[in-house]
C-alpha cells in the first residue's frame, strides 16, 4: 500500500490538492448561500494553496481576479485595482532603490567597513555581522542581504581557522574558496591551534582532542552563519519597506481605516528598539549554544590575518566612485523624505501640498527617476577627466533597467495585491463583520493575553507559510476583531505583522534560513533547537514593547477615533439591513393578507 502511494499518489500531491480542496469545501457556499460564505470559501482555498504551495504563490494571488467577480462579490475592475495600490508602488520603488544599491556594490562596501571596526574574535565578529546584516535588511531584501553576507562570512571563518602549514608556506600560496554552498575545512587533524608555546606544533594530539577541536570550530562556523539569518529576519522588521508584511499592514490599514498614526517615522520609532533588543538576545543565545562564554585562548597572529584579509577585500573595492556616492546620497534623501513626510512631532513636508494627499510612493518614485537619469560616470563639460581628449561619450545611468527587470521579485507584488483584494472582499461581502461578531467572545480576556495568543499563533503559522501570505490572511481578521472588542486595531495588527518575520526554526521558513542552512551544512535539529527559543523571546519582546512603548508611539491603549468611525459605519450598515428586512417582511405580510 505504501509503495503504491509513494509511486502513484505522492508524486501528484500538488495536483490532488489543487483539485480536491475546492470540491471538499464546495458545500460551504452551496449550503449557506450568502456572500459571506462565498468569500470565506475563496479565502480558505487561497490559504490552503498558500500554505502548501500547491500552486506558485503569485499564481494563487491571482485567484481573486477570477473568483470574486464570478461569485458576485466584487467587480473585476475593483479587484484589479487592488493589485496596484499606493503601497504596491511604494514596494516597487523601494525594491528598485535597493537594486540600485546592489548594482553599484555599495552594500558590500558598507559591510566590509563595519567589519573593519570590530575585533576578529568570533563573538565580536558576530556583532559586526549581525549589525551590518540587520541594517542592510531594513532597506534591501533579506534574501539579497544574506546571499551577499554568506561569502564574506565564509572567507572570514576560513582565515580564522586556516591551516598553520599553509600559513607557514606563505600567504601568497593561500587561496580561500568561497561559494554559496559550503567551504571546505582547511584544518588538518594533526595540528592544534591552541596558543601554547610550550608544546611543539608537530606533536600529535589524541583522537578525542582532535575531534573536540574540530567540533568546536564547526559549531563556531554554524553559529556565525546562523547569526546572519537571525539578523536578516529581525532587521527586516526595522522599516516599513524592510519586509513585505509591513507593506501589507500599511495597505490594509489605509484601506480599512484611512489615516492613522502608522507611517514610516512612527514604525521606525516603535520597532527599532525591538530590533536592537532582539538582536542582543540572539547574540547571547547563539554564543551560549555554539561558542560559549568562557574565554578562549586567542591567537593574535590569526586575528591579525583576519583583519588583514578584510582590509584587503575593502581595498580591492577601490576608492568610492561617483556612482556609489550618488546612490548613497539618493538613498539618504529618500529615507529623509519618508521620515519627514508626516513625522507626527512636527508638520511634514507633505502638509504644504494642500490640494492632494502625498504618500510614501511619491517620495521613492522621485528617487527612482533620478536613478535612471543621473549618469554613473559623468564625462562631460567640467566633469570630464583631465587630459582626456576625443569626442565625449555618453555614460550609462546609475541603474540599468535590464538589471531591474531580471531581479525585481514581481511575484511579491502580486502576492501583496492578492492580500489587498482579500481585504476588500471581506469588507464588501460582510465577512469581516461576521468574523468580528464571532470573535467578540474574546472581550472577556485581557488585551495583552489576546495579543500574546495572536502572536504565538502567527509565529507558528509563519514557520510553514510565506510571511506575506500569513499577513494577508490574518490582518483583515485582526482589524475587525480589534474593532469588535473595542481595542485599538494597531495594538493587535502591529505585533502580528512583526511576528510574521519571526521564523527561526525551519530552513524552509524564510529564504535567509534556507541559504544559511545550505551554506553551513548544519543539522536541522540544530536550527530547530536554536530557533524555538528565539521565536519565544521575540514574541515576548514585541508584545511587551507594544504594551509599553506602543502606547507612546501609537497611543495603542486608547480606542482611536478613526476606528470608532469604522465601527459607526458598520453599525449604520447593520441598521440599514435590519430596516430593509423589516420593510420586506411587512410587505410580504401585506401581500399575504
Amino acid at each position: 500500500m505504501l509503495k503504491f502511494l509513494r509511486n502513484h499518489i505522492f508524486p501528484y500531491w500538488r495536483s490532488i490538492i489543487v483539485v480536491s480542496v475546492p470540491l471538499l469545501l464546495l458545500p460551504l457556499p452551496i449550503i449557506a448561500g450568502t456572500k459571506e460564505a462565498s468569500c470565506g470559501y475563496i479565502i480558505l482555498i487561497m490559504a490552503i494553496y498558500w500554505m502548501t504551495e500547491a500552486l506558485p504563490l503569485p499564481i494563487t494571488s491571482l485567484i481573486p481576479v477570477v473568483a470574486f467577480p464570478l461569485f458576485g462579490i466584487l467587480d473585476t475592475g475593483d479587484v484589479c485595482m487592488a493589485y496596484m495600490k499606493e503601497t504596491n508602488m511604494m514596494f516597487i520603488g523601494g525594491l528598485i532603490l535597493a537594486l540600485g544599491i546592489e548594482f553599484c556594490n555599495l552594500h558590500k562596501r558598507v559591510a566590509l567597513a563595519v567589519l573593519l571596526l570590530v575585533g576578529a574574535k568570533p563573538r565580536w565578529l558576530m556583532v559586526g555581522f549581525m549589525g551590518t546584516t540587520a541594517f542592510l535588511s531594513m532597506w534591501i531584501s533579506n534574501t539579497a542581504t544574506t546571499a551577499m553576507m554568506v561569502p564574506i562570512v565564509e572567507a572570514v571563518v576560513a582565515e580564522l581557522y586556516k591551516d598553520e602549514d599553509e600559513k607557514s608556506v606563505g600567504s601568497s600560496h593561500i587561496t580561500v574558496a568561497i561559494s554559496n554552498d559550503s567551504i571546505q575545512e582547511l584544518v588538518p587533524d594533526s595540528l592544534s591551534f591552541k596558543d601554547n608555546s610550550e608544546k611543539s606544533s608537530s606533536s600529535p594530539l589524541s583522537q578525542a582532542a582532535k575531534d573536540t577541536e574540530k567540533e568546536r570550530r564547526r559549531k563556531v562556523r554554524v553559529g556565525v552563519m546562523m547569526c546572519i539569518a537571525y539578523a536578516s529576519n529581525i532587521g527586516g522588521t526595522g522599516s516599513l519597506i524592510g519586509s513585505s508584511p509591513q507593506l501589507a499592514l500599511k495597505g490594509i490599514v489605509q484601506e480599512t481605516f484611512g489615516t492613522t498614526e502608522l507611517n514610516f517615522a512612527s514604525w521606525m520609532a516603535f520597532n527599532i528598539p525591538g530590533v536592537i533588543i532582539n538582536l542582543f538576545f540572539a547574540w547571547l543565545w547563539i554564543q551560549y549554544l555554539f561558542i560559549g562564554f568562557k574565554g578562549q585562548s586567542s591567537d593574535q597572529d590569526r586575528e591579525k590575518e583576519v583583519k588583514k584579509m578584510i582590509r584587503r577585500k575593502f581595498r580591492d573595492l577601490g576608492p568610492m566612485t561617483f556612482h556609489e556616492g550618488a546612490v548613497l546620497i539618493l538613498f539618504i534623501i529618500c529615507v529623509m523624505l519618508w521620515f519627514f513626510r508626516d513625522p507626527g512631532f512636527v508638520p511634514g513636508w507633505a502638509h504644504f501640498i494642500e490640494d492632494a494627499h502625498v504618500d510614501d510612493a511619491t517620495a521613492v518614485m522621485i528617487i527612482v527617476l533620478f536613478l535612471f537619469s543621473i549618469p554613473a560616470k559623468p564625462a562631460f563639460w567640467c566633469l570630464r577627466p583631465l587630459g582626456e581628449t576625443g569626442p565625449e561619450k555618453p555614460s550609462p545611468a546609475l541603474l540599468d533597467w535590464k538589471y531591474v527587470q531580471d531581479r525585481l521579485p514581481w511575484g511579491i507584488v502580486l502576492l501583496l495585491g492578492g492580500g489587498f483584494a482579500l481585504s476588500d472582499a471581506t469588507q464588501a461581502s460582510g465577512l469581516s463583520d461576521w468574523i468580528g461578531q464571532q470573535l467578540i467572545v474574546l472581550k472577556v480576556l485581557p488585551p495583552f493575553v489576546i495579543m500574546l495568543i495572536i502572536c504565538i499563533i502567527t509565529a507558528t503559522i509563519t514557520e510553514i507559510a510565506s510571511n506575506t501570505a500569513t499577513a494577508n490572511i490574518l490582518l483583515p481578521i485582526l482589524a475587525d476583531t480589534a474593532v469588535s472588542i473595542g481595542v485599538n486595531p494597531l495594538y493587535l495588527m502591529v505585533p502580528a505583522t512583526v511576528t510574521c518575520s519571526y521564523a527561526f526554526m525551519l530552513p524552509v521558513a524564510t529564504p535567509p534560513n534556507a541559504i544559511v542552512f545550505s551554506a553551513a551544512k548544519m543539522n536541522p535539529v540544530e536550527m530547530m533547537k536554536a530557533g524555538w527559543f528565539m521565536n519565544l523571546v521575540c514574541v515576548v519582546v514585541i508584545c511587551v514593547l507594544m504594551e509599553t512603548w506602543g502606547s507612546v508611539i501609537f497611543n495603542s491603549n486608547e480606542f482611536p477615533a478613526w476606528a470608532n468611525t469604522t465601527l459607526t459605519d458598520k453599525n449604520e450598515n447593520q441598521c440599514n439591513i435590519t430596516e430593509l428586512l423589516s420593510t420586506t417582511m411587512a410587505d410580504v405580510s401585506i401581500w399575504g393578507n
